[in-house]
Order: structure tokens, then sequence, then C-alpha cells
């Protein structure tokens, strides 16, 4: 049963799409981020950077399409943190019980739920990227048609990846807790310092060395990384800092999220073998 993931896949999109105020919700919702926190941002931030000396040859990029790149990493976050609650409800009304006694495996029940959310989050990235747009985040400039569509794969490539981890990390947690609001505080408690020890939103030079250190190591700042290599460029300026992007540096992105999908997946299988409906 190879595809048997497909059946899985098909039903948790169908929920999606056939609960309009989540679909709605999961829609606007990067829209506000972008529109309310970012446009608000932006203008004060480009003001402080409007006094600072701007590097000689070095391209300078708003604050708007710096901080574009961070939102969308942001709105994958919690929308794949919080994507495994689906399997909370299945296990709560039974509905999970019934699936593990099927004919399908338990990998092809997680790679379904994994690729449902990987689903809604390309849809969350590019509503991002085309309103961006429309408000004035700059991805992309001078870039050839080729190139754009090199860079927009490659982001996808890594939103998609990042996704995989934080579902199956929500999957295992959904998988041992009892009850949602155990499930709620769990992942605002995790989702705290991810966010807030990472350069989404902000550079992380100023960040006291222990804070750096860990940043480092964050998914939510490779993915970030990331996204700023393959939107803006290798080389640019922002806020008076200096950022050069190496190909070894989008390597690494890529490596660090890949072992920490493959860890997740390893720990959700785990709780899968050990779970008792």
């Amino acid at each position: 049963m190879t595809f048997a993931f497909q059946a899985i896949y098909w039903r948790e999109m169908v929920k999606f799409f056939r609960f309009k105020s989540v679909l709605l919700s999961s829609l606007i919702q990067p829209v506000m981020w972008l529109a309310f926190f970012g446009v608000a941002m932006s203008k004060s931030f480009d003001d402080m950077t409007a006094l600072l000396p701007s590097i000689p040859g070095v391209p300078q990029v708003d604050y708007l399409s710096y901080m574009g790149a961070g939102i969308i990493a942001m709105d994958v976050l919690f929308s794949s943190l919080f994507g495994g609650t689906n399997l909370l409800f299945d296990k709560k009304f039974s509905l999970l019980k019934e699936t593990i006694a099927s004919p399908i495996s338990r990998l092809n029940i997680v790679l379904g739920v994994g690729l449902s959310g990987v689903t809604k989050s390309f849809i969350q990235t590019a509503i991002i990227i085309v309103f961006g747009g429309l408000v004035g985040m700059d991805f992309f400039k001078g870039y050839t048609p080729v190139q754009t569509l090199i860079s927009v794969a490659g982001i996808f490539l890594l939103v998609g990846i990042f996704t995989l981890g934080f579902l199956f990390l929500s999957g295992s947690i959904a998988i041992s807790v009892e009850q949602p609001e155990g499930m709620q505080s769990i992942l605002t408690l995790l989702s705290m310092p991810l966010f807030f020890i990472s350069n989404a939103l902000y550079p992380i030079d100023a960040f006291p060395a222990v804070l750096k250190f860990l940043s480092m190591f964050n998914p939510l700042t490779l993915l970030a990384d990331g996204i700023r290599y393959f939107a803006l460029g290798t080389n640019f300026s922002v806020m008076g800092g200096h950022y050069v992007y190496t190909t070894m540096d989008i390597v690494l992105s890529f490596v660090g999220l890949i072992f920490f999908a493959l860890i997740t997946l390893s720990t959700v299988l785990w709780r899968f073998n050990k779970v008792d409906i």
C-alpha cells in the first residue's frame, strides 16, 4: 500500500475546505500578519534606518521585505505546530482507533497528515508572497523569470520540510496528551522561545552570546535565513546591518531542517507504536 497515505491526505484536505471557518481563518491570518503587523512596524524601522549611514555598493532592503520572510516562517510555524490537534480530536472521538485498525500503516497515517499540512502551508506562503507584493514587499528584485521560479521553488521546499518537522512534533504531542487544554499549554510554551530566539522579525546581532548561539540551531532561524537567501539575494543591508549568505549557509539550512524533520518523524512513529487508544 505504497500510496495509502493519499486517503488520509484527502480526508484532511476535505475537512480543511469543508469547514469554512477554518478555511477562512487560515487564508486571512497571513494577510492580517502582513497588513497590520508588517506594514505598521516597517514604517517605524524604515524611519530609523534612514538616520543610519548606508553601506557603499551594498543594496539596501526595506524592513517590510526583511520581515516578510520572517512572517512567512512565523505563520508556517504556528499553523504547523497547532496542526497536530486534529490527531488529538481524532483520538478523543475514537476516529484514530478506527484508522489505526485499518490496513493502512502508521507511517502512511503520519505522512498523510503531514503532507496535508504542507499543502496548507504552501497556500499560506503563496498568499503572503502575492499580497506582500501588493503592499510593497520587494521579493525577487532584479531577478529574471527563471531565477524567480527557482527561488520560489526553493522557498516552498524549505517551507515543506519545516512544516513536516513541526507537524510531526505536534502529532507526537497530540498522541501523548489527553486533553486539548494540555496540548494548548505545551504548544504555547514551545512557540514562545522558538519565536523570540530567532531572526524572524529582527536581526540577532544584538542578542547575548547564549541566545545568539541558541538561535543558530533554531529551525525558525534556519527557515527565515533560507527564505531571505532566495527572496532577497546573497548580499544586502537592512537597518544598518550587512548580510551575506553563501551557498554553504543555504545548505546548512536545508540539512538542519531535514535533520529536525527526521528526528520528529522518528518521535511521532515511536509514539504511534506506543499509543493506547
